[in-house]
């Protein structure tokens, strides 16, 4: 669900804003919702406008001497949003990191917090981050779905003999005294009881590591 981005008759100190955001969107980006702080907000702060489009987050924070400064904030680097919803108005909060690649256990570095917003323009912005959150919680965890599996074997079983394509893994041994295939097999084991893999999928991997031997 997205905002009307076309300002109101009785602000008209928002269309400037928006002109300014509509500058900064690249190729096949779209607006998909914005929120602007209320105008007795702006007595007392620099005035602020935020949006959603389909690839990050945006804030306008207005210049003291005419014009905006902008921040963004990907949503692949999005770690949370909060909004704490009043009578008249709410204050939104986004946590972020500065880079991801898909990593789960990246730290947040980066906390936005926007008072005085719109209530309606809030709670619309509130849930497509929301959306884009979800989106790319999945896609971290099936990526870190896939690192376990390749680690317990799941991508390459190899033996002596080739096996499995180029990983000659060595049966004899690893550091600790535990060998490959037991090692592999325990991942295995470890995910299953995770609930990252189901019960097919374990006696899948588990059918590979003992192929191997």
């Amino acid at each position: 669900m997205s905002s009307d981005p076309t300002p109101g008759a009785d602000d008209p100190g928002l269309g400037g804003a928006l002109l300014t955001l509509r500058g900064l969107l690249t190729a096949g980006e779209t607006l998909e919702a914005f929120a602007v702080q209320h105008r007795l907000f702006a007595l007392t702060h620099r005035r602020a406008c935020i949006a959603a489009t389909s690839g990050r987050f945006i804030s306008l924070q207005r210049r003291l001497l005419g014009g905006y400064e902008s921040s963004d904030i990907r949503w692949q680097d999005l770690k949370e949003t909060r909004i704490s919803a009043g009578v008249l108005s709410a204050e939104l909060t986004l946590a972020a990191q500065s880079s991801s690649d898909l990593n789960i256990g990246s730290e947040v570095n980066r906390v936005w917090t926007f008072a005085g917003l719109r209530k309606d323009q809030a709670q619309a912005m509130y849930r497509i981050c929301q959306q884009h959150d979800q989106v790319w919680r999945e896609k971290r965890r099936v990526r870190e779905l896939e690192e376990l599996r390749a680690k317990s074997g799941g991508v390459q079983i190899g033996n002596q003999g080739g096996g499995y394509g180029g990983d000659r893994a060595s049966a004899d041994g690893t550091a600790g005294g535990e060998s490959e295939p037991a090692r592999r097999l325990r991942q295995a084991r470890e995910m299953l009881d995770a609930r990252l893999i189901s019960d097919a999928e374990f006696e899948s991997i588990k059918a590979k590591i003992v192929s191997g031997l």
